[in-house]
């Protein structure tokens, strides 16, 4: 079986036999996906849990007073 990465459109092959939640790694972009559906098949990009700036500036103590 066979599935279009949400990021790149790629096709991906998969098991037949995927859970939600699984996720897996699309080889042609890097980019990890998630399953949140089985039937029908479905996957999502994961979002990094990165810092923004606001973040960043409390971590450094640069905050506006």
């Amino acid at each position: 079986m066979a599935v279009l990465c949400p990021e790149c459109d790629s096709p991906i092959a998969v098991d037949e036999e995927l859970d939600q939640g699984e996720t897996l790694e699309c080889e042609e972009c890097g980019a990890e996906l998630e399953v949140v559906s089985t039937d029908p098949l479905e996957l999502v990009a994961i979002e990094d849990e990165g810092y923004d700036d606001e973040d960043l500036s409390q971590i450094s103590g640069d905050e506006d007073e």
